[in-house]
């Protein structure tokens, strides 16, 4: 059994948690295995993962921005619930989260989960 540290090309895990997390998704350039150089990124469903996930973080920023005033309005008037005041009351400090998460679970998750495969960039020098 492989570990998700192990470089696709050469077999040796040559990769740490810090430096897969660094690797990317398959649009990004990678990061050279130690033991053979070449480049290797996070798979198929770290994508995925990624683009879902941002997807969602995108939706709930929006809906905090446009919805917070409202739920304030409503709980003030005896209606809507205490956690959404709270998140109204707080709406930057949420918004601020909501971004936080969206740049630092992926790479997380990134780290510890998804198996690594070759780049597939063709990266020209001049």
């Amino acid at each position: 059994m492989s570990s998700i540290y192990t470089c696709p090309h050469c077999g040796k895990r040559s990769f740490t948690p810090l430096l897969k997390a660094k690797a990317g998704q398959l649009n990004s350039n990678g990061k050279p295995c130690k033991e053979c150089g070449r480049l290797c990124v996070n798979g198929k469903a770290a994508t995925a993962f990624n683009a879902v996930f941002s997807l969602i973080m995108f939706a709930l920023i929006i809906i905090v921005y446009l919805k917070a005033p409202v739920w304030y309005d409503a709980y003030s008037k005896g209606g809507g619930s205490a956690f959404l005041n709270w998140v109204a009351e707080r709406e930057m400090l949420a918004v601020v989260i909501l971004i936080l998460a969206k740049i630092f679970v992926p790479k997380l998750v990134n780290a510890f989960f998804f198996p690594l495969e070759p780049s597939i960039r063709i990266e020209t020098k001049l």
